[in-house]
């Protein structure tokens, strides 16, 4: 597909205000995710601190992903009728609310009502980012754009990881998550001070909404379209490796499988990120010339995932050899840009005031993924002892799940894309001159 075939008549112009615009939505989405991944790097302090096993310390990030993923169609439609401001500015609320109640929680179940409450707010973030970018940039742009967005956001993981790692172990549990909250309130002021939904002369048109009926219309609508759930299943198969990995067993696999001291595993789990935020850019720039190579990449990416955890879980070693966990960890760092990969199946089967709910739908994929993998492992290791080969194979039945999906729906998605682009290059033709 070339460039010309994605521009389509009133998109926006982009330019330096676009990029200071969208920097403020995104820097939103930098310190949510700093605070979604910051028990990555405290989880066995959180065991000690709360007493409590390797089921229950899973639960904190499955309650949180769970919140996130159920979260995510209802913060489609509400990106879509509120705008992207008003969503931002309610998510910083509710995450950095979140974030202080973990600073100070005196007990498990307060913590546990604490991380529901942040994954809550950080539901909010992602989608508003990609609308924010829908809104600003022309639709050429779309995949580079989304893709760099994902990369600040991984930005905010190697915060956590080099940052907050280091205030957890020398001030302690409670001023090291007090004072990153304070982040927060600084993204909070910027949004409410300088972010606009759209650029002027751009504004989306009127478009009615009717309760419970629209509710029901645009989830319908966006499901319907087999881009919405290749995008789903992409995200699904293609994130959650990474994910789960950085959110909290990689930190224990690495320290108590692979007999790593936690300033090695620590670095290990920067490798992951610094891949993620190279590969993305990569990505993004690929996809924006070769539209074609999204679903390659994303099937490659799976299959080199899987290759690598094989051969890690089933080397014949008591640890596998430091050579083998880096190119884990690299490739690991590929599992995030191919999961923004799902958005740019989803974002051409939907037209502008369905984007939210579609992007809803797609972001929930990885997000269940995740969380049912933190539940599994957590559960396999109290049942085999802490055997993590066993707990971490949980990873190939996702991935099995997911890639039957993706193979069943790529002729119909790609079928009913070369239809809408037919549709829009006719449409252009006869836009009449200005």
């Amino acid at each position: 597909m070339s460039r010309a075939t994605t521009t389509l008549p009133g998109d926006p112009p982009g330019g330096r205000r676009a990029v200071a615009v969208w920097s403020i939505g995104v820097a939103v989405y930098f310190v949510a995710v700093i605070f979604r991944t910051s028990l990555g790097v405290a989880g066995l302090d959180a065991a000690d601190r709360f007493h409590v096993n390797a089921s229950a310390l899973s639960t904190f990030s499955i309650l949180q992903l769970l919140v996130y993923a159920g979260m995510q169609i209802p913060v489609g439609l509400l990106v879509d009728r509120l705008g992207t401001k008003k969503v931002l500015c309610l998510g910083a609320v509710l995450f950095t609310a979140g974030q202080l109640g973990f600073a100070f929680s005196p007990s498990y179940g307060t913590a546990l009502a604490s991380r529901a409450l942040l994954g809550c707010g950080d539901a909010m973030t992602f989608i508003s980012v990609l609308r924010l970018g829908t809104r600003w940039f022309p639709a050429r742009r779309g995949p580079f754009v989304a893709q760099l967005a994902g990369l600040v956001g991984m930005a905010g993981n190697l915060v956590s990881t080099l940052v907050l790692a280091r205030l957890l172990h020398g001030l302690g549990w409670t001023p090291a998550f007090a004072g990153s909250a304070v982040a927060g309130v600084v993204v909070l002021v910027l949004t409410l001070l300088f972010l606009k939904d759209h650029p002027e002369g751009h504004e989306p048109e009127p478009f009615p909404h009717q309760g419970a009926a629209y509710v029901r219309r645009q989830i319908a609508e966006a499901w319907r379209e087999p881009g919405t759930r290749l995008g789903m299943w992409v995200h699904f198969t293609t994130q959650f490796p990474a994910m789960v990995f950085l959110l909290l067993w990689g930190l224990p696999f690495l320290v108590q499988a692979q007999g790593l001291s936690r300033a090695t595993a620590g670095e290990l789990l920067t490798l992951v990120v610094l891949s993620n935020m190279a590969v993305g850019l990569v990505y993004g720039q690929v996809v924006a010339r070769h539209h074609a190579a999204r679903l390659p990449l994303a099937l490659g990416t799976v299959a080199a995932t899987s290759v690598m955890w094989a051969l890690t879980l089933a080397w014949p070693g008591a640890h596998a050899p430091m050579a083998l966990l880096l190119a884990l960890c690299v490739v690991l760092g590929a599992c995030g840009p191919a999961s923004m990969l799902g958005f740019d199946f989803a974002r051409p089967a939907n037209p502008p005031e369905r984007q939210g709910t579609a992007s809803g739908i797609t972001n929930m994929g990885g997000f269940i993924a995740s969380m049912t993998t933190l539940f599994a492992i957590g559960v396999l290791l109290d049942a085999t002892g802490d055997d993590y080969s066993i707990a971490f194979s949980a990873v190939f039945v996702l991935q099995a799940l997911g890639l039957t999906q993706i193979l069943r729906l790529r002729t119909r998605a790609a079928r009913r894309e070369r239809e809408r682009l037919v549709a829009s290059r006719v449409e252009t033709v006869h836009v009449p001159a200005a």
